[in-house]
């Protein structure tokens, strides 16, 4: 937008100045709003085969069961796994015999009715307990 204006002392003479107005705003967005990113969940396997975990451990968190619990092992209500006694941590593949006359098995394997389908299981397996003690007598 711009204006004109009659500037001087002599209404005879008269200078045309123009004057030139700018916007007081920058037009754009913020960037002040970046500290408010989304965590990551950091879901996967917690403990690697073959180590050693106590009792309540986790052992995998999951949204969708991509691993089973095996001998040992808790399912939790939100799909983690977790230890149930100390031992060391097998992780196996194992086949998966589903029942195919149940509709949710249709639904989830169909068409693999022919395939072989391996499943993930965590496994905790205890360590053998001393040997160190004998039995004398019996009450």
């Amino acid at each position: 937008m711009s204006f004109n204006f009659l500037i001087g002392a002599n209404k005879t003479a008269s200078v045309l100045k123009e004057f030139v107005r700018n916007a007081s705003k920058k037009t754009g967005g913020s960037t002040k709003n970046t500290s408010c990113k989304v965590k990551p969940k950091r879901r996967g396997w917690k403990v690697q085969d073959g180590h050693f975990v106590e009792a309540g451990h986790m052992l995998a968190t999951q949204r969708t069961t991509r691993f089973h619990p095996g001998l040992n092992v808790g399912f939790g209500r939100n799909g983690t796994l977790f230890a149930m006694e100390a031992g060391r941590v097998v992780v196996t593949c194992e086949k998966f015999d589903p029942n195919w006359e149940h509709t949710w098995v249709q639904r989830l394997y169909g068409g693999r009715e022919q395939q072989t389908i391996l499943k993930k299981y965590f496994n905790v397996i205890p360590e053998p307990q001393h040997q160190r003690f004998k039995l004398i007598d019996e009450v």
